[in-house]
């Protein structure tokens, strides 16, 4: 370090800048809300049409529990794939993408690892299974984490372009 008073400052090599938390704004609980609708319907105007292509309208009034092999990986199986498959791709599925969120991860704010993808996806099931609770705690927690999130340790945040 010089000790020239007339010097030009110099910046620490080490120095990462301003943190990536200083400007975030989280997603909150209708704008997310409002994205899983989007996603719902978009889900279900994939899996209809194959569920129906397959079992016919008699699978809507099936009294079983299930309406052959096909079905758990039409209505569970490709959900789940599009789902994770999205989030590694563009950080959001299609109904946040148009509401202008990401889901990234909550310590470094960059695009959470396939396994963290997962881990979210199943990480819902905790979330719901008491009355949708850990859904609904989004509405409640200040980084507007519910409880998958919480579990998974992601975060969803606007994204400002």
């Amino acid at each position: 370090m010089s000790s020239n008073p007339y010097a030009p400052p110099a910046a620490r090599v080490d120095d990462p800048g301003p943190s990536p938390t200083d400007e975030i704004e989280y997603g909150g609980f209708w704008l997310r809300f409002c994205a899983s609708v989007i996603d719902s319907i978009l889900v279900g105007l994939i899996t209809t049409p194959l569920v129906i292509g397959l079992y016919g309208m008699a699978y809507f009034t099936k009294e079983t529990m299930f309406a052959g092999p096909a079905e758990p990986f039409i209505t569970y199986g490709l959900p789940a794939l599009f789902t994770i498959l999205f989030w590694n791709w563009r950080q959001a599925t299609p109904g946040k993408m148009l509401l202008s969120l990401r889901v990234l991860d909550a310590n470094t704010m960059q695009p959470m690892s396939v396994a963290k993808s997962i881990g979210r996806y199943f990480a819902y099931i905790p979330a719901i299974i008491p009355l949708f609770l850990g859904l609904f705690w989004v509405g409640w927690d200040a980084r507007k984490q519910g409880w998958h999130d919480k579990l998974a340790g992601t975060v969803v945040v606007k994204v400002f372009k």
